[in-house]
C-alpha cells in the first residue's frame, strides 16, 4: 500500500486535533484560507483551544506544517476536509465552504487520491454535490481515478475527556475498497476504534440524527419547563423526581447553541422535504428551542415587576458561549436572552471570561465587560455554567433578580431556574 501523506483541509476545532493525532504517524500538512490562524498555529499557538499549546507544539516537533498555499498540498494522496457547515438565513444549508473546498481540492487532484469528508450535512451531500465538483474541476472519473469516503467528526468543543482520540469513529467508503481504505487510516490513529458504515449515504445519516437527536429531547424538556413555568413548579424537582425510574433519560431544559446541535436538524429536514417529507418533529423541535431566548428574557421581566423594579435597570449575563467551560460562542443561545432583554428596556452587560472579547464584538456586536462588579446590577442571570461561577457570592435579595438558567446556585439565593 502506497504510504499516507495526509492534508486536513481546514483549521478549525475539528480539523487542528485531527492533524495533529494523525502527525504522529504519518507526513500531514494542514491548509487553510486564513492567514492569521495558519501563522499562529505555525508559532505553537492553539486558535481553537482544542489542542492546547503543549499538544500543538508536540505535533510541529513531529513535522506538522500549515499552509495557506494550496500548491503545498499536491503531494498529499489523501485529503481530509473538515471545513464548517452552517445555515443561510432562512435556515437551508450552506454548502459554500464544502464547495469551494472540493473545487479547490479538485485543482490538486491526481490518480489515485483519495478525499474523506468530515464535515456534517444531509444524507448524499457528499456524492451529489461534491463528487460531481472534484470530477468537472479534476478531469478526472469518480471510483475509477480517485475515490471518496466520508467518517463525519463526533468532536466536542471543550470536553477534554471525550477526544478526538477516544470516540468511536464511524467510516465509510465510495467503494468496498475504499471503505476498508478509510476505516484502516483512522483505526491508525483511534485508539476508541472505529465502525464501518456500508455506505456513505448511512455515515453522513448517522451524524444527521445523532445532533437532532439531542435537539429534539432537550426541546422536549424546554416544553416542559415552560409548562412548569406556567404552572409554578420547578422543573428541576420535576426532573429530580422522575429521573428515579430507570429508564427515564436525564435530559435537562437549556439554552441550545453551537455549531451542530442548532445546526444539523435543519440539515436533515432540508433532505427529508427534498423527497418529499415535512418533517413535523424535527422542525418543532427546533422553534421550541429557539424560542427558549424569549421565554427565559420575559421570565426575567415577571420576576422585576413583582418587585416592582424598573425595566430600565441594569442587567449582567453571566456567560455568552454556547456551552460551559469553553471559549466557543458560535450560534449562542444567550445571544438569543441578550437582544430580549434589550427589547423590554433593560441596560444589558455581558461578562465572560472564557469568551474572545474581539470575536464576541465582531459576530454579535455585544462588548464583554472586562471586569465584575456584581452589586453594580439590579437583575443577574447566570447564562452558562462555567466554573468561574459556581464560586461568586450571588444572592437574590427584594431588590434584586436572580435567574440560575443552569441551576449551579443553592435554590434559596435565587428567584427562579429554568
Amino acid at each position: 500500500m502506497e504510504k499516507k501523506h495526509i492534508a486536513i483541509i481546514g483549521l478549525g476545532y475539528v480539523g487542528l486535533p485531527l492533524a495533529a493525532i494523525f502527525s504522529k504517524k504519518y507526513p500531514t500538512i494542514g491548509y487553510d484560507i486564513d492567514k492569521e490562524k495558519v501563522d499562529a498555529i505555525n508559532k505553537g499557538f492553539d486558535p481553537t483551544a482544542e489542542l492546547g499549546n503543549k499538544q500543538l507544539q508536540g505535533a510541529l516537533n513531529d513535522g506538522f506544517v500549515t499552509t495557506t498555499e494550496l500548491e503545498a498540498i499536491v503531494d498529499s494522496n489523501v485529503y481530509i476536509i473538515t471545513v464548517p457547515t452552517d445555515i443561510h438565513e432562512d435556515k437551508t444549508p450552506n454548502l459554500n465552504p464544502l464547495k469551494k473546498a472540493s473545487e479547490a481540492i479538485g485543482i490538486i487532484l491526481k490518480q489515485g487520491d483519495l478525499v474523506i469528508y468530515e464535515s456534517t450535512t444531509y444524507p448524499g451531500c457528499t456524492e451529489e454535490i461534491c463528487v460531481p465538483i472534484l470530477e468537472s474541476t479534476s478531469g478526472l472519473k469518480f471510483n475509477v481515478d480517485f475515490t471518496v469516503g466520508y467518517s463525519p467528526e463526533r468532536i466536542n468543543p471543550g470536553d477534554k475527556e471525550r477526544n478526538v482520540t477516544n470516540i468511536i469513529k464511524v467510516t465509510s467508503g465510495s467503494t468496498e475498497q475504499a471503505g476498508l481504505e478509510v476505516n484502516a487510516l483512522y483505526k491508525s490513529v483511534i485508539t476508541a476504534g472505529t465502525y464501518l458504515a456500508p455506505s456513505i449515504k448511512v455515515a453522513e445519516a448517522a451524524k444527521a440524527i445523532e445532533n437532532a437527536q439531542r435537539d429534539v429531547n432537550i426541546s422536549f424538556m424546554n416544553e416542559l419547563a415552560v409548562i412548569f413555568d406556567k404552572l409554578d413548579i420547578d422543573t428541576g424537582d420535576v426532573l429530580a423526581a422522575a429521573g428515579t425510574k430507570w429508564n427515564f433519560l436525564p435530559f435537562k431544559p437549556g439554552l441550545v447553541g453551537g455549531h451542530c446541535i442548532s445546526v444539523d436538524p435543519y440539515y436533515l429536514a432540508h433532505k427529508a422535504q427534498e423527497v418529499g417529507h415535512n418533517s413535523l418533529v424535527i422542525l418543532s423541535g427546533r422553534r421550541i428551542n429557539e424560542g427558549m431566548g424569549l421565554h427565559v428574557a420575559s421570565s426575567i421581566v415577571k420576576l422585576m415587576q413583582q418587585k416592582e423594579l424598573p425595566l430600565t435597570s441594569k442587567a449582567l449575563i453571566l456567560g455568552i458561549t454556547f456551552k460551559e467551560n469553553t471559549g466557543d460562542t458560535r450560534n449562542s443561545g444567550v445571544v438569543h436572552v441578550y437582544k430580549e432583554l434589550k427589547e423590554f428596556g433593560l441596560h444589558v452587560e455581558v461578562y465572560d471570561p472564557l469568551a474572545d472579547a474581539y470575536q464576541v464584538n465582531k459576530e454579535y456586536g455585544i462588548e464583554l465587560i472586562p471586569h465584575l462588579n456584581l452589586n453594580d446590577y439590579k437583575v443577574i442571570l447566570i447564562a452558562v455554567a462555567h466554573d468561574d461561577f459556581k464560586d461568586l457570592q450571588i444572592k437574590t435579595a427584594p431588590n434584586k433578580v436572580v435567574y440560575d438558567l443552569k441551576g449551579i446556585l443553592p435554590r434559596t439565593d435565587v428567584d427562579k431556574r429554568l
